[in-house]
């Protein structure tokens, strides 16, 4: 069996991805750069370093990068964090791992400060026993420095560990990583897109998780999705 399952957050555990796009796409129209929402939110997943060469040409990263950053920051906190609901089973997903013997991970793009928020809005506090954010970390996903660092923590190898994530940038994050990825529809990702990102298994939400539980490779390790 599993002995750990590293969570991804935004979009996996709580319904917040088109927020953080309404939040970039505020960010970047301040700088002159109008975008479409689903066009940024097919990019959430992703740390900003990354996320923002994709729209701003590279010798003028440098100037408007912290701008946009903080000016993100700024828009999502004040306007949107008030909305970020849980996703449906949430908890009791996470519950449900505890009493199957499989330490719950958050390993997030998210920073500290919203990570903390979230936890809160999950009502997952006694349940997390270890969690890395992009603020633990200098490169965020799809790099696979965070959910390096959840291992090191959690001190298991990465083939005693899955993954759990919404965004193609989860799957590439923790494969670098060693980590198989089981993915959830919920961010926005088709099934197709998630398998072609090295998923090894796809659901349409942390529910339909839940309710196949015993089904998963969180179960059978050796059992193809």
């Amino acid at each position: 069996m599993v002995e750990a399952l590293l969570c991804d957050i935004d979009g996996t555990l709580v319904q917040s991805n088109w927020l953080h796009a309404e939040a970039w796409q505020v960010a970047f129209g301040a700088m002159g750069i109008h975008l479409e929402l689903e066009d940024v939110r097919r990019q959430i997943g992703k740390g900003g370093d990354e996320l923002i060469p994709v729209y701003v040409p590279w010798w003028k990263q440098k100037h408007v990068e912290e701008p946009l950053k903080a000016l993100r920051k700024l828009v999502f906190q004040q306007n949107f964090l008030s909305q970020v609901k849980a996703l449906p089973m949430a908890r009791e997903f996470l519950l449900k791992l505890k009493e199957a013997g499989i330490r719950p991970a958050l390993s997030s793009s998210a920073d500290k400060e919203d990570l903390a928020i979230y936890k809160g809005i999950v009502g997952m506090e006694d349940l997390i026993e270890e969690e890395t954010s992009a603020s633990d970390t200098s490169k965020a996903k799809p790099h696979p420095d965070i959910f390096e660092a959840t291992l090191k923590r959690l001190g298991l190898p990465a083939e005693k560990c899955m993954a759990l994530g919404d965004t193609p940038y989860d799957a590439e994050a923790a494969g670098k990583a060693g980590v198989r990825t089981i993915g959830v529809e919920t961010g926005g990702w088709s099934r197709e897109d998630l398998y072609a990102a090295g998923c090894v298994a796809v659901y349409e939400s942390v529910a339909d998780l839940l309710e196949h539980f015993d089904d998963s490779l969180l179960v059978h390790t050796g059992l193809r999705l």
